[in-house]
């Protein structure tokens, strides 16, 4: 069985929460950290460690047992000065991996030299909401970088009952054939004969380019 490992949370707005309940869920264990005690007490229901920080400090922090933790996400909003300071902190007293939602670029740019990590919530939805308007083959995207992403479609009839050498996804496109959904289960195990068919469903990564070459041709 696999090991439960500690997360905080800083900031429990709609994407923290959701961060928040989605570890839980997952069986970890997660210390929520906000100002306002009804949120708190409502992730306590679902199994979070709560604490009320009105002032985000180093010594704060380690009160909450951030040293103890494997990760952290600040889901910050608007105080762009806390969520630098809450990144700052939580590096300074020795997290190895600080996750934090980013405003705008100037934002981005200020927790990247902390040595964070950044997330666009609302770009990263916005991405696979406009990949899946614009081809109804798509079931879902998730964006790497700006140019990278591992895309989720089904088979489109041009390859149905191909194997993959003949599909030339690789040549064509430049893309990864990662795993296939066969039969409601996945499988990582892919050959240039494997074949596939169109109530299957595909996981795809590589250049964005290449996928929207892909969706122009399906």
């Amino acid at each position: 069985m696999r090991k439960k490992q500690n997360y905080a949370v800083i900031g429990l707005g709609r994407f923290g929460y959701s961060v928040a309940v989605t570890l839980l869920e997952m069986g970890q264990n997660v210390i929520a950290i906000d100002r306002d005690p009804e949120v708190l007490e409502r992730i306590s229901h679902e199994g979070a460690d709560v604490f009320i920080v009105n002032s985000i400090s180093r010594a704060s922090l380690t009160e909450c047992g951030l040293s103890d933790c494997d990760a952290v996400v600040i889901g910050i909003g608007k105080d762009i000065e806390g969520s630098i300071l809450a990144a700052l902190n939580a590096k300074e007293i020795g997290v190895k991996r600080v996750i934090c939602k980013a405003n705008s670029d100037d934002h981005a740019k200020i927790l990247e030299k902390i040595g964070a990590e950044i997330v666009f919530p609302e770009i990263d939805i916005a991405k696979r909401i406009a990949h899946a308007v614009t081809s109804s083959m798509t079931e879902d995207i998730l964006p790497l970088s700006d140019d990278f992403s591992i895309i989720q479609i089904r088979v489109p009839s041009i390859f149905d009952g191909k194997t993959v050498a003949e599909t030339g996804i690789r040549q064509k496109y430049g893309l990864n054939l990662i795993a296939v959904v066969h039969e409601g289960k996945a499988s990582g195990v892919i050959t240039p004969s494997t074949v596939l068919h169109s109530s299957d469903s595909i996981y795809l990564s590589g250049a964005n380019s290449g996928i929207n070459s892909l969706q122009k041709d399906i």
